[in-house]
């Protein structure tokens, strides 16, 4: 996409990626289920069946697993991230355990 910025290496995105807890991780993955990152105010699924589904991603991957995120608030009004791709919005979670790898990534434009 002409213009846009963004990581270009995977150090570069290694370097914009925090490691969180396991329930950040779900709380993390539960919004980007649930809330479009352009349009907050529009739901995407149900939180309920969305905060499920993270919570069983994370029990997959063990009290031994690893979690990742580009987002460093997503209080209301802040919306804050490091940017892992050439998109406008992207919010990533990426968790490692056992044998397994996970990713959620959200992108979009305005």
């Amino acid at each position: 996409m002409e213009g846009a910025v963004g990581p270009d290496t995977p150090v570069e995105i290694d370097d914009a990626l925090l490691q969180v807890d396991a329930e950040r991780a779900v709380e993390l993955m539960t919004y980007l289920a649930t809330y479009d990152l352009v349009f907050p105010g529009s739901g995407r699924r149900d939180r309920l069946h969305a905060r499920r589904a993270a919570e069983r991603v994370v029990r997959l991957l063990g009290s031994e697993g690893t979690w990742y995120t580009n987002i460093i608030d997503l209080s209301p009004g802040v919306r804050a991230w490091n940017p892992v791709t050439r998109h406008t919005f992207d919010g990533v979670v990426a968790g490692s355990g056992g044998s397994f790898t996970v990713v959620l990534l959200q992108v979009g434009e305005d």
